[in-house]
């Protein structure tokens, strides 16, 4: 069972997720937060597996509230679902700790599978977002990394886990962590949230 908690400052849209993702067998809601810091203390208490988590709201916004709890909790995987969908909220978010991106006008079906996916290793992106990125890595950007880093790094912004990533490319899971442990060297980045925001505050995708 995948342990949800919801934050989002406006009730109806809080209750409107909480409603949608009732339906999901393999989702439990185990609780909602209507500020920052509301949702820093509810995390720390409850430990859920995904935090829904939206990006302007009182006392903390969302990419402060990532910043307190990454470091402690680093377990818990955060799916961004909010109206805005510039570079300017979305590098943030995503070296803030965001393993997804999502708007507030997806679909129930997407914001589901997405909080699997998520749940499960991988990385969302707001179809948008991904086709953007997609586009910028091939139109250039990326002459520091080999092809095969390419490939790697395009099912990374695809979404896919260590796993996903070896099984379509065909190497092992060894072989996928040297190359993204050398993209992220290139990018000079830590983890796979800040190479793909950093990627994308540099025009690389």
């Amino acid at each position: 069972m995948i342990r949800v908690l919801v934050v989002d400052d406006h009730p109806v849209v809080r209750h409107g997720l909480i409603a949608m993702l009732r339906w999901e067998s393999d989702i439990e809601i185990v609780g909602q937060a209507a500020d920052g810091a509301q949702a820093v203390e509810l995390i720390a208490d409850l430990t859920p597996d995904v935090v829904l988590l939206d990006l302007r709201m009182p006392k903390l916004n969302g990419v402060e509230v990532m910043r307190q709890i990454r470091p402690g909790y680093p377990s818990v995987r955060f799916l961004v679902l909010t109206t805005y969908d510039t570079d300017e909220y979305i590098g943030p978010a995503l070296a803030a700790g965001a393993q997804g991106y999502l708007l507030k006008d997806a679909m129930p079906e997407d914001l589901a599978q997405s909080v699997r996916l998520i749940a499960s290793g991988g990385a969302a992106l707001e179809p948008g977002v991904a086709a953007r990125m997609l586009e910028r890595l091939q139109s250039g950007g990326e002459e520091t990394l080999s092809n095969r880093e390419r490939d790697v790094l395009r099912l990374l912004v695809e979404g896919a886990s260590n796993k996903q990533i070896a099984a379509r490319l065909q190497l092992s899971e060894n072989t996928i962590k040297t190359h993204l442990s050398n993209i992220f060297g290139k990018l000079d980045v830590q983890s796979r949230a800040e190479a793909v925001a950093v990627a994308l505050q540099r025009g690389l995708v």
